[in-house]
């Protein structure tokens, strides 16, 4: 019965460690309107990562991507009206913790608002946009903010989330950068870009490392078994 007891409490350890992974998702805004694509800005724009913390709060964070085009280095910077834009799949929730920043020199500290629901110029209504002052001065390479689910729950990081009627669920309005010796330079080209579909976020080696923990605990049982 001892035995029992200690394989029962390995067990229960290598569960518990499972739940403790991140419950995270990452889409891509990969969809330009035509004012970045034929400008021969193809994207991708930016990732957008949903982490739900637990069944009724969840961040979200928008961070810009970088493209080569021709031997130059461009930088798709969010800004101006709906720098961040989601499709919330919940009839009421909240949003806090708004923050930006700029991991380039020379670009002033965000001044982000609540803007609720607008329409994203080719992408349709998207019920919670976040606005930033003024223009490209003010642009940030990251977005993030906190929702909290009002009115029920969210069973994992994919449900947070869903598609408007044009099948957009995050979206950014894109400012365009050609990063030289290491400053970024507008090249005065903007546009809205939306997801182009989802991917699950890398767990960083969590798998491969409760494996071994499961592997371990295994051994160390049937040893004690055996003893």
């Amino acid at each position: 019965m001892n035995k029992v007891k200690y394989i029962a409490a390995i067990l229960i350890a290598v569960a518990g460690l499972g739940l403790q992974r991140a419950d995270a998702i990452q889409y891509s805004i990969s969809s330009g309107n035509p004012a970045l694509t034929d400008a021969g800005f193809t994207g991708p724009y930016a990732t957008v990562t949903v982490n739900r913390v637990n069944s009724t709060t969840a961040t979200v964070t928008f961070n810009s991507l970088t493209q080569t085009i021709g031997g130059n280095t461009y930088v798709y910077l969010m800004a101006d009206g709906s720098s961040g834009a989601v499709n919330v799949r919940a009839n009421s929730w909240s949003i806090s913790g708004m923050s930006g920043s700029n991991s380039y020199a020379g670009f002033t500290t965000p001044q982000l608002s609540n803007a609720g629901s607008q329409n994203v110029d080719g992408f349709g209504v998207m019920n919670q946009t976040v606005d930033n002052f003024d223009g490209f001065s003010y642009a940030m390479t990251t977005l993030s903010f906190t929702l909290t689910n009002l009115s029920g729950t969210w069973a994992n990081a994919g449900a947070v989330l869903i598609a408007n009627i044009q099948g957009a669920l995050a979206a950014s309005h894109i400012f365009v950068a050609q990063l030289i010796n290491g400053q970024l330079v507008n090249v005065n080209v903007t546009g809205y870009a939306a997801n182009g579909g989802a991917v699950n976020v890398p767990d960083g080696g969590t798998t491969v490392m409760l494996l071994g923990v499961a592997l371990g605990a295994l051994g160390m049982a049937r040893r004690f078994l055996m003893s």
